[in-house]
């Protein structure tokens, strides 16, 4: 029955996760409740041994619709994934606890300036030259990387906000683009936890397979009904979001 209850929720985490990101918000308590004495480094490393192949599939599927610059995003996934491992490391000297009561209020900054801006992301209209754009893509890579490996909630909303906000593009663009450096950073966490030891692979691979059924559903939705979509499943995600990390940090 445990076994059931975490493949369900992988499938659905998986969905909304190619779609905008955000599966943790699903998957992470599903493992939780169904484990609460489980030491919390294992059930994390679990949900990653998950997530990664759902959003290597996600990323399958945005990519043979839709066009991004190798050139560019190449050297942001490397990027992203040293970003990733040196916030993995840094959370083991410094205490995270000044992000947790500050997110909310970053989240919800996101939210408002895309609820004020209508046509944010609507169409995809790159503001800045290859060049620029390859330079701006490492630098939120990075940045946003190590924000997750240090933290981690709202990564995929980041991505996909400042990839609209700052390089022009739409919200299915952006998305495409934030599955690759997701991809990187999962892959960088995994690889950390599956050397302490902090995987349990019996449930990590039938949650596997029940996730990257759900990326593939949740990719096609998104491949299907455009930017539009994306950006109205981003609102929702980002405001569940904000509701969590709120009750995370100041209720719990």
């Amino acid at each position: 029955m445990d076994l059931l209850l975490v493949s369900l929720a992988s499938l659905l985490a998986g969905a909304i996760d190619a779609i905008v990101g955000g599966g943790g918000l699903i998957l992470v308590p599903a493992l939780f409740a169904t484990f609460p004495t489980a030491p919390p480094a294992t059930l994390l490393g679990t949900n990653k041994s998950a997530s990664v192949w759902g959003t290597l599939m996600a990323t399958r599927q945005y990519l043979q619709r839709v066009q991004l610059r190798w050139r560019t995003w190449a050297p942001a996934m490397a990027a992203a994934l040293a970003g990733g491992l040196g916030g993995a490391w840094a959370v083991s000297v410094v205490d995270p606890g000044f992000l947790r009561k500050s997110l909310p209020f970053v989240l919800g900054a996101v939210l408002a300036y895309t609820l004020a801006n209508k046509h944010l992301g609507r169409e995809h209209r790159p503001l800045v030259s290859a060049t620029h754009e390859r330079l701006w893509a490492c630098g939120i890579g990075a940045v946003v990387g190590a924000y997750d490996g240090f933290f981690g909630p709202g990564t995929g909303s980041f991505f996909i906000f400042l990839f609209v906000r700052v390089l022009g593009y739409d919200f299915l663009h952006a998305s495409a683009a934030a599955k690759l450096l997701n991809l990187a950073t999962n892959a960088a966490a995994l690889a950390l936890f599956t050397a302490k030891g902090h995987v349990w692979w019996h449930l990590g691979l039938p949650m596997a397979v029940a996730n990257v059924a759900g990326s593939f559903m949740g990719s096609r939705l998104a491949l299907k009904h455009g930017a539009g979509f994306v950006r109205g499943v981003f609102v929702v995600v980002v405001s569940a979001l904000i509701l969590k990390t709120a009750r995370d940090a100041f209720f719990a």
